[in-house]
């Protein structure tokens, strides 16, 4: 296991510290005064971090880049109110020294009991179509299994193994909760369906065997055109799918970002997308706040304190449930610092100092 992880370093601020991280991104930048300098990003199971590297890397540059493994030692810092790393030394790490359990983070849940939750939501389904082209997807030897351990995302929300099979069970949760309050105009099944499909793609779209990154078919096409793609190949193996629900489960899936602005080929138009974008928009906000409380208390904030600005939320953001809780803490300290003391108190006094 690693000594020293990047979420511990409100623990280690102003220590030096030896440790393996993955380095997720490297390069050389010019000083004000002339020269160059290092800019890395080293990142393990627990987050990520800024480092910087001023003298003696040319043979750094040579021997690492963006995505392998590396040894690092250095002095971990606060600067403009974020850690970062400092380093002294860095080289290429070997194969053998290496624990890929210290560098992928992974769902805090249980996943095989996700995967049996999702597919009871399958078996519910009164549609009989919607459950095939379901199954058609969680049955496929290559993309049900791949659905289970893949992150959601690179960096953003849900970014660790399994990640992907979480967000679309609490989708799955939120649609189910939400469906009969609209039951006039919301179908449920076609709802959760398109929240099990919304991004399958992304078992394509993203690589994560040792670090996350997008593939060449991912950068070039993007998740939602390749769910696209497998909808239609899926459909054509099952004889007599209606055409009129693919269209409605496609346009699930095309307008699920809700605004041409966030990637939306098309803006949600059936009361089913309009119902799943902002579901899908809420749960990923909701886990990037988790993540930026998180990142916040790593770095020394207090209750409070807002997180520093959020580029994905665009604003910055504070803990309401630690807000709270640290004001009930303040005053619990106050009113125990003006209390008589007890009667237990005044023996222990009267024993050391007499009583007159």
């Amino acid at each position: 296991m690693k000594d020293f992880y990047v979420g511990e370093a409100a623990r280690h601020e102003n220590t030096a510290v030896v440790s393996y991280f993955l380095l997720s991104a490297i390069s050389a930048r010019d000083k004000k005064g002339g020269g160059q300098y290092l800019a890395l990003t080293l990142t393990d199971k627990t987050g990520s971090f800024d480092a910087r590297m001023w003298e003696e890397f040319a043979g750094v540059l040579e021997t690492c880049s963006g995505g392998c493994y590396v040894k690092a030692q250095g002095r971990v810092e606060k600067y403009q109110g974020r850690f970062q790393m400092t380093l002294q030394k860095l080289r290429h790490a070997a194969e053998s020294e290496i624990d890929v359990a210290d560098f992928q983070a992974v769902t805090k849940y249980d996943i095989d009991a996700l995967w049996n939750e999702l597919n009871g939501y399958v078996e519910a389904f009164r549609n009989e179509d919607l459950r095939r082209l379901v199954r058609a997807f969680l049955d496929d030897p290559e993309l049900g299994p791949a659905f289970k351990s893949a992150p959601a995302a690179k960096m953003l929300h849900h970014a660790w193994l399994g990640g992907l099979l979480e967000h679309v069970v609490f989708l799955c949760r939120l649609c189910g909760r939400v469906a009969p309050q609209y039951s006039d105009e919301v179908d449920s099944d076609l709802l959760i369906a398109g929240a099990i499909l919304h991004d399958f793609g992304k078992v394509r779209e993203l690589a994560w065997k040792s670090a996350f990154k997008y593939t060449t078919e991912g950068q070039l096409l993007g998740h939602i055109t390749i769910v696209i793609g497998l909808i239609r190949e899926k459909i054509a193996g099952l004889p007599g799918f209606p055409d009129r629900l693919r269209v409605l489960v496609e346009h699930l899936i095309l307008s699920h970002h809700g605004r041409y602005e966030y990637g939306s080929p098309k803006l949600p138009m059936t009361p089913e997308a309009i119902v799943f974008s902002a579901l899908d928009d809420l749960e990923a906000k909701m886990q990037n706040m988790r993540a930026e409380f998180q990142k916040a208390a790593e770095n020394g904030k207090g209750a409070d304190e807002v997180t520093e600005y959020s580029r994905s939320m665009e604003r910055n953001l504070l803990n309401s449930r630690a807000y709270l809780q640290g004001e009930r803490i303040e005053a619990e300290k106050a009113a125990a610092a003006v209390a008589p003391p007890s009667a237990g108190s005044l023996s222990m006094l009267q024993s050391l100092f007499g009583h007159k």
